[in-house]
């Protein structure tokens, strides 16, 4: 595609737009003709060959030029659209208009003046295919209207999108006026039986179009993440209303062709490198068009009985068979499992990039569809979602430009650890052995996670900081059904109690010491409802007893805090390093971002507190919702292990508002269960030693396996779990987190390299 001479001739055609100084008439079709009707120009070319300081230009000095461009490229798509492209110069005009677009689109954007442009009425332009028989036909469609609709109607355009069922005697237009597009899905799964025959042609087709609908979605790109901008994309809004008669389909074609993928193919070692995998390429368009278009404002009535507005988000919600259910998570945990494969023929199987997607469309999915998050966990199945989400953590844990991957693994565990099944099913044996750089360990998926995520608190870097609450939170929900935790798990817990408990970093920030309480909600939990089984906890928890001795005992007179914020921060981070000693087999260490590397920026997440609520378990295991009480955790913490210069202040008004702080928050601290099996445990274990002679640990551990503590201990306290909340603030990250991955992903071509964008600001590492 695209020779020499039809380059040339196209670069003329933009020099000609760039340089004329009076308006173009849109009758001018001579002229207009020669950017999409007189040639073929690859979408790299178009990128190449209309550069963006031209399209700017043009933008600035000849205003109306750039508009008549826009309006006759989509005139072009919506007649194409209406005659069904029956010849292959129509289908060569859409994939041009398509192309350019494509490129002008993000500097229509980036320009608040010219951002209401497509939403300007075009003269006749009508609504007559509006589905509203009321609507006055003679009233003018904007033009963002006409395109979306134009490009649904192309997506599935027989012949040249999908497979043609045409009668000879039907031509293109009657064909697309009487197409019922839901006997077109592209691929089976999700309330479609038959799976089309694979054409290549047109997967390239639909991606080029689904690039150019993702552009008119990323206006959102160019709004600043302020509170006045929290308002729904209308792009999406509208291209998700009913007034898209292909909503349906479209939606059920995007999901069954993610969830069917196979990046493995045939199995036949290093196929991806002699073929290329057009589907491949559709899979990952289809892919972020869907997560774009589940647009949904929080706090919103989803419960509604028609359901929200956007229909995409519509049909997700009411997906419920079962076959369904499990062709979607089959689906999503194939594909994240796919870069954890390990083969002896390096390279030999196509790695996915796009796991990142995939993880919001999953987050999606349990957020909106809570009989999919119930189909979930209802069986060992989640851990095959589990798995790869704690590989990807481990990984990306020492990766500044990694860091919003970090956040949506743990968000979703946060979610699913609110769900006593998740709790449950993570004490089936973990026996796969991904190769991760962790420390060797025999033990349950629930051992995995808490062996993760100490590695990620130790040994992450700083902007991880703010999402040790959410850790720590979701081994809280998880701990009152863990049935045994390994030893090399319970040592990790009472080490980050250690660290955590020094007086330094008690005193460094003001919210720190809710880690301490974290922590020790976790041990009450497990000893009050799982002591039988965990004597690997409760040895640990003898061994380290000093710990929670200088924690009951923490001097809260002024001369003592002085002493300890003196000796500023050194006892606090060589606590919390740690040696692992030996890592799993074919693991690789957790790098750091090669120098370079670009990323982009994230709202701040809000506290703990303000994306989780309390719930009570009854005792028939139903949970009540507590009411929203104030909570020790407020303020944001500004510095964890390192501490900011304002903690480090002299004052004596500083000292004092620290010391009430401390003696407020101590006199709180749960130790009662704890103190409680020390005082009983201690002298019966040392007893034993003394009488046997007892060196070797594990005959302690047998001692306390038929131990009990039944009367002993004070009544049970009621469990609580802290469960997901959706609100404004994590709306927000989402928004920001998700469009910093596909500015990211698109390279090829670079849809917004280079222009203004505003959500988020991206950074070179």
């Amino acid at each position: 595609m695209g020779n020499a001479d039809t380059k040339l001739h196209f670069r003329k055609a933009v020099i000609q737009l760039t340089t004329k100084t009076q308006p173009v008439e849109a009758t001018d079709d001579v002229f207009w003709d020669q950017f999409w009707a007189d040639c073929s120009i690859a979408v790299q070319d178009v990128f190449a060959l209309v550069p963006s300081a031209e399209i700017r230009a043009v933008r600035e000095e000849s205003p109306s030029n750039l508009a008549t461009l826009c309006y006759k490229a989509v005139e072009r798509l919506v007649q194409c659209a209406d005659s069904g492209c029956p010849s292959e110069k129509e289908r060569q005009i859409v994939l041009n208009c398509t192309r350019l677009l494509t490129r002008i689109l993000p500097y229509i954007f980036e320009d608040a003046d010219w951002r209401g442009f497509f939403w300007s009425t075009i003269p006749g332009a009508k609504r007559s295919r509006g589905l509203d028989e009321d609507v006055n036909e003679n009233e003018a469609r904007p033009l963002a209207e006409s395109l979306l609709l134009a490009i649904a109607d192309l997506l599935f355009c027989p012949d040249f999108t999908v497979q043609s069922h045409r009668k000879s005697s039907t031509d293109g237009s009657e064909e697309m006026r009487s197409l019922d597009s839901c006997e077109y899905i592209w691929e089976a799964g999700v309330g479609f039986a038959q799976s089309p025959p694979l054409n290549y042609v047109h997967d390239l087709n639909r991606t080029e179009l689904l690039k150019l609908l993702l552009t008119c979605f990323s206006e959102a790109m160019y709004l600043s993440p302020s509170s006045e901008n929290q308002a729904l994309n209308p792009w999406v809004a509208f291209f998700c209303s009913a007034e898209n008669r292909h909503a349906l389909p479209l939606f059920t074609s995007l999901l069954n062709v993610v969830c069917s993928y196979d990046p493995v193919g045939y199995g036949i070692p290093y196929n991806h490198l002699l073929f290329s995998d057009h589907r491949g390429q559709l899979v990952e368009q289809a892919l972020q068009t869907l997560i774009v278009t589940l647009e949904h404002e929080p706090g919103s009535a989803m419960t509604a009985p028609a359901g929200p507005d956007n229909l995409f988000v519509n049909y997700l919600s009411r997906i419920h068979r079962e076959e369904d259910l499990s062709f979607v998570l089959r689906g999503l945990a194939q594909l994240l499992n796919n870069p954890l494969i390990q083969t002896y023929l390096p390279r030999s199987t196509k790695k996915i990039q796009f796991h990142q997607e995939l993880l919001i469309l999953f987050w999606k999915f349990c957020d909106f569809n809570k009989k999919f998050l119930f189909f979930v966990l209802k069986s060992s199945d989640v851990l095959e979602m589990l798995v790869p989400i704690l590989f990807y953590l481990n990984d990306a844990r020492a990766d500044q430009s990694r860091v919003g991957l970090m956040h949506i693994g743990v968000f979703i565990l946060l979610l699913l650890s609110g769900e006593r099944n998740f709790g449950v099913r993570l004490n089936k044996p973990y026996t796969v052995h991904v190769p991760m750089d962790i420390p060797v360990f025999t033990g349950t998926h629930a051992d995995l996670l808490v062996v993760i995520f100490h590695k990620i608190i130790t040994c992450g870097h700083q902007r991880l900081h703010p999402l040790f609450d959410c850790l720590l939170t979701i081994i809280v929900n998880i701990s009152p059904y863990l049935k045994s935790l390994s030893m090399v798990a319970a040592n990790k817990l009472l080490h980050l109690l250690e660290a955590f408990s020094t007086p330094w970093f008690l005193l460094s920030a003001p919210q720190n010491h809710n880690l301490v309480f974290f922590l020790l909600e976790v041990f009450n939990n497990i000893i009050q409802y799982q002591f039988d089984g965990n004597s690997n906890l409760v040895y640990a928890i003898i061994r380290k007893r000093n710990v929670f001795h200088q924690l009951a005992n923490l001097p809260t007179d002024e001369a003592s805090i002085q002493k300890v914020l003196l000796k500023k921060k050194k006892s606090a981070n060589s606590r919390l390093n740690s040696t692992d000693g030996e890592s799993m087999e074919g693991s690789r260490p957790a790098a750091p971002a090669e120098p370079g590397t670009l990323k982009t920026s994230l709202e701040a997440t809000p506290g703990i507190d303000k994306i989780t609520e309390k719930a009570q378990v009854s005792e028939d295991g139903t949970m009540v919702s507590l009411p929203h009480s104030g909570s020790p955790i407020t303020a944001p913490r500004r510095s964890v292990i390192n501490g900011a210069s304002d903690t480090e202040s002299n004052s004596e008004r500083d000292h004092e508002v620290r010391r009430c702080l401390m003696v407020s928050w101590k006199t709180r601290l749960p130790l009662q269960t704890i103190m409680r099996l020390l005082q009983v445990l201690v002298p019966q274990v040392e007893k034993i030693c003394i009488d046997k002679g007892l060196t070797d640990e594990s005959e302690i551990l047998r001692f306390l396996q038929h131990g009990t503590l039944v009367g002993l201990l004070p009544v049970p306290h009621p469990i609580l779990i802290r469960k997901y909340q959706a609100n404004a603030g994590t709306a927000m990250w989402f928004r920001t987190y998700m469009w910093g991955v596909i500015y990211l992903r698109n390279v090829d071509p670079p849809i917004w390299y280079d222009t203004d964008i505003r959500l988020f600001e991206i950074q070179r590492i």
